[in-house]
């Protein structure tokens, strides 16, 4: 008995500026898979972390160290893994290939190797890194480090 696999790569683009100078991004769409867009930050959005530390220490702590902790208007890292995790168990068997934020491969990874939510923070994704999921009855493997160049039709 064969069931058939889905293989996902996670594409982690270059920095762009706003990563660059460390500021938290807006949830950047993913058109193809819509559970796949970045990390909703909230009011922080726009903000660096050093900012977000000397208006509101105590919340950043808490987002920082409580997975179910969600920046104003924002989500939680739980939230997060929980999105993530829906999207992957939703694709259809075959190859599929989104360009993702950071946040996005750590929740995947997460979700993927059934890892505490804290474990979210460990993690660092490399940019310009492609990072592959593959799996069949909602068990999955993970590839780490395979460099972009090595993709097909890319």
């Amino acid at each position: 008995m064969k069931s058939q696999s889905v293989r996902v790569h996670l594409v982690r683009p270059p920095l762009d500026t706003a990563a660059r100078q460390g500021r938290f991004g807006h949830a950047r769409p993913c058109p193809e898979y819509a559970g796949l867009r970045g990390l909703d930050t909230g009011e922080w959005a726009g903000l660096t972390l050093d900012e977000v530390a000397a208006e509101t220490p105590e919340a950043l702590h808490a987002w920082l160290t409580d997975p179910g902790y969600a920046p104003p208007g924002g989500e939680s890292v739980d939230a997060l893994v929980a999105r993530v995790g829906a999207e992957l168990a939703a694709l259809p068997p075959g190859t599929h290939r989104a360009e993702v934020e950071q946040a996005v491969v750590r929740a995947a990874v997460v979700h993927a190797l059934e890892l505490p939510a804290a474990a979210f923070w460990r993690l660092d994704v490399r940019p310009d890194s492609v990072t592959t999921l593959t799996g069949r009855a909602g068990r999955w493997n993970l590839l780490v480090g395979r460099p972009q160049e090595e993709l097909p039709g890319t």
